[in-house]
């Protein structure tokens, strides 16, 4: 067994053991330390088959911004863990059960004769660039689902927006459109006085 190969089982032992902890941590907090853990060792992973844009970009966007927001969220909130541990139990069986056959799949699309002929490793060039070759794939071969993948998450984005917004009564806020087609007659009235003379 090569060192290549030990690094990469010990990689996917700390991803799974990660995994396995983000399910039965008691604390959201454990349960999201976890999650960073898993997606460190699968940034490992992804270093070993030389894609290191994309290792690079799970620990930026992935660890170092979406994780931090969960913690805010998590910390901020007031989270009744009991409750939230309620349906665990019940759940389980179907979650095993999905799990079991996710693992019979990858057993059975690594164990194939077409997999086993590709998994020769490649050697490239001194001067190949990760990042540029995926860039090219992106943008000539793959560029129509590509914008189709960016039209679907703003969709999504503006969906999101769309269902968290709430009209409050009794908040002051501010009406554009309200402000706008104000006229001088309704924020104005003009009084007419007799100037005072002195007695």
């Amino acid at each position: 067994m090569s060192f290549f190969d030990v690094v990469f089982y010990l990689f996917a032992v700390i991803t799974t053991l990660a995994a396995t902890g983000v399910i039965v941590a008691r604390n959201p907090v454990h349960a999201a330390l976890f999650l960073v853990l898993a997606f460190c060792s699968a940034a490992g992973i992804w270093m070993l088959l030389e894609a290191e844009f994309l290792a690079i970009t799970l620990v930026l966007v992935y660890v170092g911004a979406v994780m931090v927001l969960f913690l805010f969220v998590v910390m901020m909130l007031d989270i009744n863990l009991l409750k939230l541990r309620e349906g665990f139990w019940r759940w389980f069986p179907f979650g095993a059960g999905l799990a079991g056959l996710m693992v019979f799949e990858m057993i059975w699309v690594l164990g194939s004769r077409q997999t086993s002929e590709v998994s020769v490793a490649v050697t490239h060039a001194a001067d190949y660039s990760n990042t540029k070759e995926l860039g090219r794939l992106l943008y000539t071969q793959y560029v129509y689902p590509f914008e189709l993948a960016a039209v679907i998450l703003l969709v999504a984005m503006v969906a999101a927006i769309a269902l968290t917004l709430r009209r409050r009564t009794g908040v002051k806020t501010q009406n554009i459109s309200e402000q706008v087609k104000a006229r001088k007659a309704d924020r104005l009235r003009i009084v007419k006085m007799k100037s005072e003379t002195k007695v």
